[in-house]
């Protein structure tokens, strides 16, 4: 049945090596968070709106896009059309990469000043710079490769990516303690950058192994080139745009945290430092069993596209029931386990009580918040981009209200509150809208 089931078959094996990234990821942070400390962290997760925008603006949705309509040729057994979508895609996002990384390598001062509202980021937004067309070209491919619901590939590349990242942080600190120098952060943004080589490499090698074998290799024609661009723009164009606005939102909700907290009391190392634990060492913990539901998430698109396709609507019905109720067993076992060993984990893992007394009070989010991916993941497979943009949206204005108006009266608890209060209603929005499949 495993072998018949490639939907299933997919999943195990994204969820495995989803596992294990992220225990690697766990230790990794564990490590960097003793090494630069609270503040080192909050710094270091500053960055990571202008990962988040720059992933949106150069290939988040052309990575959807092909995946889509890669799965849609390949059932009508169109192999070069599946070749033709993919190098369309890598066009357009290549193109959008390099732009967007030249921009980021000239003002990343002004970046860092303005929009980050902290100066020692700069370096960091330099380095990241560099590794943005990496990351966009093994997107793609990876794209290509869940439109043929084929999880091995993008499985090995996302373990290979971790570990070298890893395997150079460690290496240069090492290396810096045997001479008796002091370890930046900028060592952390060059472990990304040689991850994303890694797996650009690896990526390139098995896309060219790949075709060679599937078909000959050939130009691609003009008409062809025209007919696939406007494929993956109908579909690239807006869901970028959406992902560009939920990212700015994030982005404005990020930054301003620190910032609220000072106006609440706090100085800027212990603010940055409050950020640094929750987004650096308890949302991470809380985020963990998304390894699963992740991994469910990119292998839905395509599977909802075929049974839509199909006009499947019992298969529909059957795989939005089986993933509402895995993921609320999952969150609700996850909220026990958090809200009982919150605070051990919290000491044990990252020698802080501040990160376990966050991980506790999130812990009633879990049962909500391993839903979200999943169900925004239907929606895309079914069209309906737009609806799960808005509610999306809907629920971040109001993160936003907290982080705005009440961090600054009560603190960090006010934006946790904030957190379940979104998640719950992004939850009840997203099943409504599902209710017609009963």
């Amino acid at each position: 049945m495993l072998k018949k089931n490639a939907f299933l078959q997919g999943t195990i094996l994204l969820t495995a090596a989803g596992v294990i990234t992220r225990i690697i990821g766990f230790f990794y942070r564990i490590f960097l968070s003793r090494v630069m400390g609270e503040e080192g962290m909050g710094i270091y997760q500053l960055l990571s709106p202008v990962m988040a925008i720059t992933f949106s603006l150069s290939c988040s949705g052309i990575q959807t896009a092909i995946s889509k309509h890669v799965a849609s040729y390949h059932v009508k057994k169109q192999n070069s059309a599946c070749l033709h979508i993919l190098l369309t895609g890598l066009s357009l996002s290549m193109s959008l990469s390099v732009i967007t990384a030249c921009i980021l390598y000239r003002y990343d001062n002004w970046i860092a000043v303005n929009l980050l509202l902290e100066q020692r980021c700069a370096p960091l937004v330099r380095i990241f710079a560099l590794s943005v067309p990496f990351s966009s070209l093994h997107a793609c491919i990876n794209g290509y490769y869940y439109g043929l619901k084929k999880a091995f590939f993008p499985s090995f590349t996302q373990l290979a990516e971790q570990v070298t990242r890893v395997g150079c942080v460690f290496l240069i600190y090492m290396i810096g303690i045997s001479q008796g120098r002091q370890v930046s952060l900028s060592v952390a943004m060059l472990g990304i950058l040689a991850g994303e080589i890694c797996s650009t490499l690896i990526s390139a090698v098995a896309i060219y192994c790949h075709f060679y074998k599937l078909l000959p290799l050939q130009k691609m024609a003009a008409p062809h080139f025209v007919l696939h661009i406007r494929e993956l723009l109908q579909m690239a164009v807006p869901l970028s745009a959406n992902r560009l606005v939920l990212n700015g939102l994030q982005s404005i909700e990020a930054v301003y945290i620190p910032n609220k907290l000072m106006q609440y009391g706090m100085t800027n190392s212990k603010a940055l430092g409050c950020y640094g634990v929750l987004t650096g060492m308890a949302l991470p913990l809380l985020l963990f069993p998304t390894a699963l539901t992740s991994s469910i998430s990119v292998l839905l698109l395509p599977y909802i596209s075929e049974a839509q396709a199909q006009k499947d609507a019992v298969k529909i019905r059957n795989a939005i029931k089986r993933c509402v109720s895995y993921c609320l067993l999952l969150g609700s076992a996850c909220c026990i386990f958090l809200l009982l060993f919150g605070d051990f984990l919290g000491n044990f893992l990252f020698d802080s009580s501040l990160a376990g007394s966050y991980i506790r009070m999130l812990s009633i989010v879990c049962p909500v918040l391993y839903l979200g991916s999943v169900l925004t993941s239907i929606l895309h497979g079914l069209g309906k981009a737009f609806t799960a943009f808005l509610y999306n949206s809907i629920c971040l204005l109001v993160r936003l209200l907290f982080v705005f108006l009440l961090i600054p009266v009560f603190g960090m608890p006010a934006y946790l509150l904030g957190i379940f209060i979104s998640q719950l209603l992004f939850t009840v929005l997203m099943l409504r809208v599902l209710c017609r499949f009963r």
